[in-house]
């Protein structure tokens, strides 16, 4: 963690009367999203308390992030134990997995290089508060998440651009399974695959509720880690696509309301540079929410990797 604060040359600029810019910056392998929030309400709480002249009053943590290492080290157990967790779950996901496709088919621009660039491009993505409303309405009519309906639309996008019927998804979860952990600073994040089932035409309902029995099943088997899985599952490698899924999937939600509680200051978070291709489509949504908890939107971006695709395509 980095921490500067910049005097700026003009007595005043756009951001704040003070002429002041604080820069906090985090690597990404001591924090998650979930985390950004956390640190943004610490933040608040201290400047708030430290403009008053007084100490933070802060709550002792129930746990820190060493005792979380060590609880999901006694968790997942031994790999030579067969009734060890990491042994079930490998074992999941070897059958949940068993002859999904390597590599997806889609229209490029360009033949895949030998070796990825990781160059990016950014498409944004843009749903108006009406299409959410309806969509909200259908995932509540059928039980499923807003995560759910976006990887049934998503996988149908793929299907109808000739990828099969078998369309493997990769999509981050959150990590923390006990409420001990909900405010706790740290990388908690893993990876799992999500295939998708569009075989038989199916309804988009229909298609619904495979995502839902799938998903359900797979998040019960979100604890081994995903570098672990590649070991396990040997898929054949590439120096030029991420192993087991090319497409990620990441869905996140907020209220308008949220903000930086600093007086006097504005504060926004965002990431440094841009980001890198670690695979052919990232699709990556934000779900606002009006502060009574109505739909307000979707906004997003599509992270594409340059050594496929155009910024037209």
């Amino acid at each position: 963690m980095r921490v500067a604060l910049f005097r700026t040359t003009s007595e005043k600029d756009e951001h704040n009367d003070s002429g002041s810019v604080l820069v906090l910056v985090v690597h990404h392998i001591a924090t998650d999203g979930w985390s950004m929030g956390l640190l943004w309400r610490d933040l608040s709480t201290a400047y708030e308390a430290r403009a008053a002249g007084r100490a933070p009053d802060w709550t002792p943590l129930p746990v820190q992030y060493i005792d979380y290492t060590l609880w999901q080290r006694d968790l997942l157990g031994d790999f030579s134990d067969p009734d060890s967790l990491l042994n079930r779950q490998v074992t999941y996901w070897r059958e949940a997995l068993t002859d999904a496709p390597q590599e997806l088919e889609f229209p490029t621009d360009r033949p895949r290089p030998a070796i990825s660039s990781h160059e990016s491009g950014i498409a944004r993505i843009e749903v108006p508060s009406d299409v959410h409303v309806g969509l909200a309405r259908i995932a509540r009519e059928r039980g499923v998440t807003m995560f759910m309906l976006l990887q049934a639309a998503v996988a149908t996008l793929l299907f109808r651009l000739g990828s099969g019927e078998d369309i493997p998804i990769g999509t981050p979860i959150a990590g923390r399974t006990d409420e001990a952990l909900h405010d706790l600073v740290g990388f908690f994040i893993n990876t799992i695959v999500l295939r998708t089932d569009l075989s038989g035409d199916p309804s988009f309902i229909e298609l619904l509720r495979r995502v839902r029995s799938r998903g359900l099943k797979a998040f019960d088997n979100q604890d081994v880690p995903f570098e672990r899985l590649v070991e396990e599952l040997a898929p054949e490698r590439s120096m030029g696509r991420h192993p087991l899924f090319q497409v990620m999937l990441n869905v996140e939600r907020f209220t308008r309301t949220e903000t930086v509680g600093l007086a006097g200051a504005m504060g926004a978070p965002g990431s440094a540079g841009t980001p890198a291709a670690k695979f052919d489509l990232d699709f990556g949504f934000a779900e606002e929410l009006e502060a009574d908890g109505r739909p307000a939107g979707l906004a997003g971006n599509i992270v594409y990797a340059r050594d496929l695709f155009d910024e037209p395509s």
